[in-house]
């Protein structure tokens, strides 16, 4: 037989059961349904499969672009990649991008700085704006470039090309 203060225990900690969830439940914002939701760019799963996912849907390459996803790389600091949104380019190595889950868990933050400190120039190391900080974060993060938010335009089609067909007299060809 359970005492009255068992059940009050009881009932209390199920109350309480309803407050306490897991992080896959608990509604923070991740930053690839952001990305995917700003941007257009219709990738799913975790950030550090989207390079390989835009592959033959989408453009990518080394150039910043409006409206661009900069694609960050796995890493120790990152194991699930990162990706944000390209939202002005400042200069060939400076970008300004919107993002969430980057400086405070869940936040979005939009307009903020990111460099391009790669010796290639080829925006494959790169340090952004962390808001703790008040700055650029003290690390760089590697990146595997830009997805282009347009899908690449292909041409199913075959070439045609147009000849004049030299057995039609003039007076037929003047008639078009």
């Amino acid at each position: 037989m359970i005492s009255g203060f068992q059940r009050l225990i009881a009932a209390a900690l199920c109350a309480l059961s309803f407050l306490i969830v897991s992080p896959a439940t608990a509604g923070v914002l991740q930053c690839a349904p952001f990305a995917r939701q700003v941007s257009g760019i219709q990738l799913h799963g975790n950030a550090n499969t989207w390079w390989n996912q835009a592959q033959g849907r989408y453009d990518r390459g080394h150039e910043p672009r409006v409206g661009a996803v900069l694609s960050f790389a796995s890493s120790r600091a990152m194991p699930v990649g990162h990706v944000a949104m390209v939202s002005k380019v400042v200069s060939q190595r400076e970008v300004l991008l919107t993002h969430a889950n980057w400086s405070y868990r869940g936040g979005i933050e939009r307009n903020v700085r990111a460099v391009d400190v790669s010796a290639n120039n080829d925006w494959s190391d790169v340090r952004v704006w962390y808001g703790p900080i008040g700055n650029l974060g003290l690390r760089s993060n590697p990146a595997n470039g830009f997805i282009y938010a347009d899908q690449p335009k292909t041409i199913d089609l075959p070439v045609q090309v147009a000849m004049a067909d030299p057995s039609v007299t003039g007076a037929a060809r003047s008639a078009f």
